[in-house]
């Protein structure tokens, strides 16, 4: 049997979740995009965030030395800065594969 204590806290705690979902389960996600293009030196890596009903858009989140910022995946300088990280990660690891051999 549950405890009209117990139901006084859980109840404001379940509201909360229910009314408020993407502000208390996932405060990481992007909820909008810089207005800025950030400078490619700037940029250390990134990861995609996908629209789901917690995170509301699709995004690209540039790691920095600053932080996060979250960008626009269908901007052009995005698709630039994205493409030009993964061809220094493909030299990155044909190099250390011929090391290897």
């Amino acid at each position: 049997m549950v405890s009209i204590e117990s139901l006084t806290i859980f109840c404001p705690l379940l509201y909360e979740q229910m009314v408020f979902p993407s502000f208390t389960a996932y405060p990481h996600c992007c909820r909008g995009y810089i207005t800025g293009k950030l400078p490619y030196s700037a940029i250390k890596g990134y990861s995609v965030q996908t629209d789901t009903e917690m995170c509301p858009i699709n995004a690209i989140i540039f790691h920095t030395k600053k932080g996060k910022a979250c960008a626009n995946p269908a901007l052009k300088w995005v698709i630039d800065a994205i493409n030009r990280i993964r061809k220094k990660a493909q030299r990155i690891h044909q190099h250390s594969s011929q090391l290897q051999m």
